[in-house]
């Protein structure tokens, strides 16, 4: 697994520490999975993007083959 390291002010700091307290668990356990969600959401937006657009353009697709 790879690493990677940011800077967090104080404030967001306490604030994902808080998070984690709560849900007693650590701060990067708390990073980690919102950092999953938002990707799994990213790839959920371009798939209904991109098939937005297949579906649109259905009709020129089978004219152009």
């Amino acid at each position: 697994m790879n690493q990677i390291t940011i800077q967090l002010s104080t404030e967001q700091y306490q604030y994902i520490q808080k998070i984690a307290n709560q849900q007693k668990t650590s701060p990067e356990k708390i990073l980690e999975s919102k950092i999953t969600q938002w990707l799994e959401e990213s790839q959920t937006d371009f798939n209904q993007a991109a098939n937005y657009v297949l579906t649109k353009n259905s009709e020129l697709y089978k004219r152009l083959v």
